[in-house]
């Protein structure tokens, strides 16, 4: 399955050269063009399969490629690594986490204090991971040297799996922010469309959307959907909290009416919700307006670009590790897929 092949691969911010290959191995067959830019990022063209009036309509399709991760920053006297964050981490998550360094893959874990040398009141606090460093197990300075360089990326150490949940078909991994929007865009181009669909795997949208600003400059679409993984909230829950989670597994894809980075197209969700509903499509609204997505980029490109965010919920996303529902992730692909084949003529008024 190409959600596993993708969530397995290593592409931190900056450093998606192995995730794009994969990608382009599995959907150079289904594509009539590709180029990848200056900032990395995979543009794909697929042409419109279907005769109608007029050019047809140039719809942009992004999912990124980066995840969270780490970057080294110093190598120490004793061997050990200092680093700094790449994206948005909770450094709650972080402890004992184990961890790939560098293109070789070097072992090694994040290594803290343990609770016997932690006083009682800082066991209160969050730890403070500026005295957290990543233990490779080499003995000094030298022998860390020669494993490792100042620069090196570091991805959290998780592997794919498929879980024993029957209903939700739940699955485990690594990167389901976005690795899943971009298993849903590989979906998408299995098949045929009456508009130019440009599939755009973008670089370094954890960073700042910065790849989804230049690919869709260069596209200059008149549709865009960003696709992700986003917020799934449902567990755990604190006893007595009647409040809405943000998604809930197994309700559908989410759809976007608003976050930090932009106002979705009324006329877009009003399509989706149509197309929800036609085709039988279980589908839930985010209900929180936080995060930002590609389309925050995308929908200030050159005179402006319509733009929604479809996303598949994914429970502890920014983590080492997250979990998702298959169900949620085929309805998210019956979804696009549909909105796009609906997209001939034009964006509905």
């Amino acid at each position: 399955m190409i959600l596993e092949t993708l969530s397995n691969a290593r592409g931190v911010s900056g450093n998606e050269a192995a995730v794009r290959d994969l990608i382009l191995e599995a959907v150079r067959e289904q594509i009539d063009e590709h180029q990848v830019d200056a900032l990395g990022n995979l543009i794909c063209l697929k042409k419109a399969r279907a005769e109608g009036d007029g050019q047809p309509l140039r719809v942009m399709v992004a999912a990124h490629m980066d995840e969270i991760g780490l970057i080294v920053t110093g190598i120490n006297s004793d061997g050990s690594l200092s680093f700094d964050k790449v994206g948005g981490i909770d450094d709650r998550v972080m402890l004992s986490k184990q961890v790939l360094v560098g293109d070789n893959a070097v072992p090694g874990v994040i290594g803290y204090a343990p609770i016997h040398l932690i006083s009682p009141s800082e066991r209160l606090k969050a730890p403070d991971m500026s005295k957290a460093v990543i233990d490779i197990g080499a003995a000094n300075k030298g022998a860390a040297e020669g494993l490792v360089n100042i620069g090196d990326y570091v991805t959290f150490h998780a592997t794919y799996q498929q879980l024993d949940n029957e209903r939700l078909r739940t699955a485990k991994g690594k990167a389901f922010d976005d690795r899943a929007g971009c298993a849903v865009l590989v979906e998408l181009l299995q098949s045929d469309y009456p508009v130019d669909l440009y599939a755009a795997f973008t670089a370094q949208e954890e960073v700042g959307l910065r790849g989804a600003q230049v690919a869709a400059y260069r596209i200059n679409p008149d549709v865009a959907i960003a696709l992700e993984g986003t917020i799934c909230d449902d567990l755990p829950k604190e006893k007595d909290d009647d409040s809405s989670p943000v998604t809930q597994l197994g309700q559908g894809p989410a759809i976007t009416f608003m976050d930090r980075s932009f106002i979705a197209d009324r006329r877009l969700v009003d399509l989706l919700i149509r197309m929800a509903q036609q085709h039988d499509i279980p589908y839930q609204f985010k209900q929180a307006v936080s995060g930002g997505t590609d389309a925050g980029a995308m929908h200030l490109a050159r005179e402006g670009v319509p733009s929604v965010a479809v996303a598949v919920p994914s429970r502890y996303i920014h983590a080492p590790v997250s979990l998702l529902s298959l169900n949620d992730f085929d309805h998210t692909v019956q979804l696009v897929r549909a909105a796009l084949s609906a997209l001939q003529g034009g964006l509905p008024s």
